[in-house]
């Protein structure tokens, strides 16, 4: 049986016409490689701006003017350069000109014109390597409330790329049932290329980005950290949602259910294997930590009251002052008469936050309550740690070596990773000093 290979290339891939060539050539170098999702045109040395950032001031100069002739400018320039350094037959002006209408067509919704890069991406990139075009909007569903739609996106992908032996798709976006286009959130053909590794039942889904793989730490941090050269999908989500970015954090659901594994690339280094992750129970590393990640400007609720644990119903009141709000919580450690509230306070003001402790002062009546501002959470996290003997006593004490004082602890059941909290001013140190520990 022949293995089949879904291709995801994101926006510096995708940037002109030199990398489109590249990626033409990743695609033509195995036969494997049948079905392609891609990125809109992301930034280059020659390009300062990407297509979706030129795109949304389209949409915003379309709904305050009726037209976006003068930032659709760009767009057209680019896209006509493209077609044209590759030589491809692509009627590219009546696609922009599509593309531009539509914009000022639909100003009552941004989603439209953000997703046209990728459209247009795909359009050209089929043209490229001789494949059929596939428009996401055919199979990548939406509920009326912007939700994923998986498992009927799971049975019209099957659907319709089943009628394909290979094709090139757009990626980020879907529609809804009534037909409105609707996006991910940005960064989101990650989670279009497993969509579709899923749907084709793939034996590989691999993520073509502009490094080698996951790294174990920051390298902004970090001087020339190691290579992850294996993970797991649970790693992955715990690296990814923590901060580690080269994947999307919820790229992993669609293939998870399919036991598909991801190799991110290298488009600028094909040869290089990347890294490889892959369902649980096929996890072999050998590592006690796999990686180190983590993110600053977290506020803490402070909660302390006499007999807490005694009171039913305590915890719930919290949360529902928090559901109130819509505001999720990030972790929730306690002890007997305390407890802590781990919020990521990014974009809200500080008038909602003090709201927040009026209402859970209301609702507790604790003997005090207490906000700690610009705290950084770090996690350590790999598989190998799960029943080894001494492996916190080990990262505490780096720390404690490094002056880093701790001022929060919360591991998960599953031995999968310590997250510690820290000052924001000890944050830097604190990986280092992590990172020292465990890999030099």
């Amino acid at each position: 049986m022949k293995k089949l290979v879904v291709c995801k290339f994101g926006g510096t891939s995708m940037a002109d016409s030199k990398t489109v060539a590249q990626c033409a050539s990743i695609i033509k170098s195995d036969e494997a490689r049948k079905f392609i999702v891609v990125s809109a045109p992301g930034k280059s040395i020659f390009e300062p701006m990407k297509v979706t950032d030129a795109l949304i001031a389209c949409y915003k100069e379309a709904k305050e003017t009726g037209s976006c002739a003068n930032a659709f400018h760009h767009v057209r320039e680019r896209f006509e350069r493209m077609v044209q350094e590759l030589g491809v037959d692509l009627d590219i002006k009546s696609e922009l000109d599509a593309v531009e209408k539509g914009i000022n067509e639909h100003t009552e919704t941004l989603d439209y014109a953000a997703s046209r890069g990728e459209f247009l991406s795909a359009k050209l990139f089929a043209k490229v390597v001789g494949l059929p075009f596939v428009d996401a909007s055919e199979f990548v569903f939406f509920d009326k409330h912007g939700n994923f739609d998986a498992e009927y996106t799971n049975d019209k992908c099957r659907e319709v790329l089943g009628k394909y032996d290979g094709a090139v798709i757009p990626g980020f976006y879907g529609v809804k049932r009534n037909g409105e286009i609707t996006t991910f959130s940005r960064g989101g053909s990650d989670i279009s290329g497993s969509i579709v590794a899923r749907g084709v039942s793939a034996d590989l889904y691999e993520n073509w980005t502009d490094v080698n793989g996951f790294l174990v730490a920051d390298p902004r941090i970090v001087d020339n950290p190691q290579k992850i050269e294996e993970l797991s999908y649970k790693e992955l989500r715990e690296l990814s949602y923590m901060g580690a970015s080269v994947l999307h954090a919820d790229a992993i659901f669609p293939v998870k259910k399919a036991g598909i594994p991801i190799n991110i690339r290298n488009t600028f280094e094909p040869e290089n294997p990347g890294t490889l992750i892959v369902p649980n129970s096929e996890y072999h590393n050998g590592k006690v930590v796999t990686g180190i990640a983590g993110k600053k400007n977290f506020s803490v609720i402070l909660i302390a009251k006499s007999m807490m644990n005694t009171q039913l119903g305590f915890a719930r009141r919290i949360l529902s002052v928090l559901e109130y709000h819509e505001m999720p919580y990030e972790h929730m450690p306690s002890g007997i008469d305390t407890l802590s509230v781990i919020l990521d306070t990014t974009g809200r003001s500080s008038e909602e936050l003090e709201a927040i402790v009026r209402e859970i002062s209301s609702a507790v009546q604790p003997d005090s309550i207490s906000v700690i501002d610009k705290i950084s959470l770090v996690a350590t996290v790999g598989h190998g740690m799960f029943k080894k003997v001494g492996t916190a006593a080990r990262l505490f004490t780096a720390l404690a070596r490094n002056n880093v004082n701790i001022r929060m602890i919360d591991q998960g059941s599953s031995e999968l990773n310590i997250i510690i909290g820290v000052a924001n001013d000890d944050y830097e140190t604190c990986i280092r000093a992590i990172y020292e520990e465990f890999f030099l």
